[in-house]
């Protein structure tokens, strides 16, 4: 008999009307760990990251990331009917997610206090820019805006640029808070057999993530400055140049490690002792020649025998990757991190989820669904015949490929 144990959320049905980023990312997980989640699409065109571009072979990267493993049932909520549809797939989920634009979830009875109250076993999580009151409620959150508005663009980039981040930051900081909050709320139903509200705010979550510059500044009289790839208040912790031209990263954290790098890898022991360099104090204010050191030091160096004399010398230390690099990367090819997912488009390279459980069930890895494409199994396993179901077909209600064996499925 085998020992492997089932994925975690194995059984659980998890409903969402869902765009973008932020409950997707949340709901991937949720399928990554076992649960099937019914993702809910508008008719005319879907959830519109599908439109974002064209890049994963003729599909939206940002759509193929965050919706594999997932049944894509495509009904209009404006129409009774479709609405109808929806309710009666809550009414046998564990879990609801939304992230719609503030207030259109209440006007259409799908928040999540409404459903609590109406379902007490299930776990009902609305995802917003700002919360659910104060005075940006109702204001439009894209994930560059609230990047601004938590502060995160203030303390990324140079002294002269302020940027936001490379990746949609407030999108997955949400998204994993749902995650989570998802995880305990089941945690919370199995011990009293309620479920409840989960309400997670995109500016809460990433003014969380702030929890270093925000505490450094509130209580240290300062907000720490732009450094680029330098760190605020450590020192040496840059990007150098060795003789190839390449670029490492690396990263002193203590004086211990300053005596080490300066002894093992600069070659110069004596700025072990030297007051200017001996304490992280003394190089963060002398950071231009700390810098200036390091920099001379690695210069002289092939990359290859710097990072031999880094690694010898416990000195954490990287490559700066590019995105190509990180596709292609000999820690992930040798932790066989690598899986391929169906899609509309053909099989697709995607990474296996972060979360791993030795001696469980492999993550699924399910396929990226293409638009409607569940619809009708799901109205067939709700009761409908193949005649009701092509009427609402007719009226644009739903969208999806018709059964290829006649109208009714009954």
């Amino acid at each position: 008999m085998s020992s492997t144990q089932p994925l975690p959320l194995a059984g659980i049905t998890v409903v969402a009307v869902e765009q973008a980023v932020a409950a997707p990312f949340a709901t991937r997980q949720l399928a990554d760990l076992g649960a099937r989640v019914v993702k809910i699409e508008r008719p005319d065109g879907g959830d519109f990251a599908r439109g974002y571009d064209t890049a994963a072979g003729g599909l939206a990267s940002h759509f193929v990331w965050c919706n594999r493993g997932k049944e894509s049932v495509a009904v209009d909520l404006k129409d009774p009917r479709g609405l109808d549809v929806v309710r009666r797939l809550v009414a046998d989920a564990d879990v609801f997610v939304q992230n719609l634009a503030q207030g259109a979830a209440a006007r259409l009875g799908l928040d999540a206090a409404a459903l609590c109250a109406a379902h007490p076993r299930l776990v009902a999580v609305d995802i917003s820019g700002y919360g659910a009151d104060g005075p940006y409620a109702h204001r439009r959150a894209y994930d560059m805006l609230v990047q601004c508005e938590a502060g995160l663009v203030s303390v990324t980039g140079t002294p002269g640029q302020p940027v936001k981040a490379g990746v949609p930051a407030a999108d997955i900081a949400a998204g994993m808070y749902a995650f989570s909050g998802v995880l305990a709320a089941l945690l919370r139903r199995a011990t009293t057999g309620h479920g409840g509200p989960v309400e997670i705010s995109m500016l809460d979550a990433l003014a969380e993530w702030m929890g270093h510059p925000l505490h450094h500044g509130m209580h240290g009289g300062e907000a720490p400055a732009r450094t680029g790839l330098a760190h605020a208040v450590i020192a040496p912790y840059d990007a150098y140049r060795t003789a190839d031209g390449q670029r490492l990263l690396l990263s002193v954290q203590n004086d211990r490690e300053w005596r080490r790098l300066a002894e093992l890898v600069l070659e110069r022991p004596e700025l072990a002792e030297d007051p200017d360099f001996a304490t992280n104090a003394a190089r963060t204010a002398n950071r231009a020649r700390t810098d200036a050191v390091v920099g001379a030091a690695l210069a002289a160096l092939e990359s290859g025998e710097a990072r031999a004399r880094l690694d010898a010398a416990g000195i954490a230390c990287a490559r700066l990757n590019t995105v190509a690099d990180v596709a292609a990367h000999p820690q992930l090819a040798a932790r066989d991190r690598w899986r391929e997912v169906a899609t509309p488009a053909g099989p697709l390279r995607a990474l296996l989820p972060p979360i791993v459980l030795p001696g469980g069930a492999p993550a699924p890895m399910g396929a990226v669904p293409a638009l409607g494409e569940h619809t009708d199994a799901t109205l067939h396993a709700l009761g409908m015949t193949g005649e009701q179901t092509a009427a609402l077909r007719r009226d644009g209600v739903i969208a999806g490929p018709a059964p290829s064996g006649g109208p009714d499925l009954c």
